[in-house]
């Protein structure tokens, strides 16, 4: 009999295995991801991909991520603080976050539970830094 999408007699073995999915997926996408964002060289320049930025002239909080990315993965810390000093921290803390929730799930652990508190804090920090990046005093530190 299935209770809320599972099998009453599910094994804890299948339960585990099933929670690996995820995890390994989204690292693999996120890899994939990553290498094809090294290969297309953003640092080079090209088409400007922020929708803000082409209509309003307007950094938002993601600006220059392609970049940043590229510059993390050559380990170039300090390339990519110049471009997004947000994204800068946040890319290797969410790449931490998802080691421990990989190592947990193949553990067979039940992921971390993350407060609350944190994602209405991370909400208000990304909206500040899109403003103070826009503020033409702050721009030669904060802008890409």
């Amino acid at each position: 009999m299935a209770t809320g999408g599972t099998h009453a007699g599910a094994s804890v073995g299948e339960r585990v295995r099933r929670d690996r999915v995820a995890p390994t997926a989204i690292g693999g996408v996120l890899a994939a991801g990553t290498g094809l964002v090294v290969l297309m060289q953003p640092q080079a320049g090209g088409p400007v991909l922020c929708p803000l930025l082409a209509l309003t002239g307007l950094y938002c909080p993601m600006c220059g991520g392609l970049r940043t990315t590229a510059a993390l993965a050559h380990a170039d810390v300090a390339a990519a603080w110049s471009v997004n000093p947000m994204l800068t921290v946040l890319l290797p803390l969410a790449a931490v976050a998802w080691a421990v929730w990989m190592v947990r799930s193949w553990r067979g652990q039940s992921p971390l539970r993350i407060p609350d508190a944190v994602y209405p804090a991370l909400a208000v920090a990304v909206v500040v830094f899109g403003v103070l990046r826009n503020i033409p005093f702050l721009a030669p530190f904060l802008s890409p």
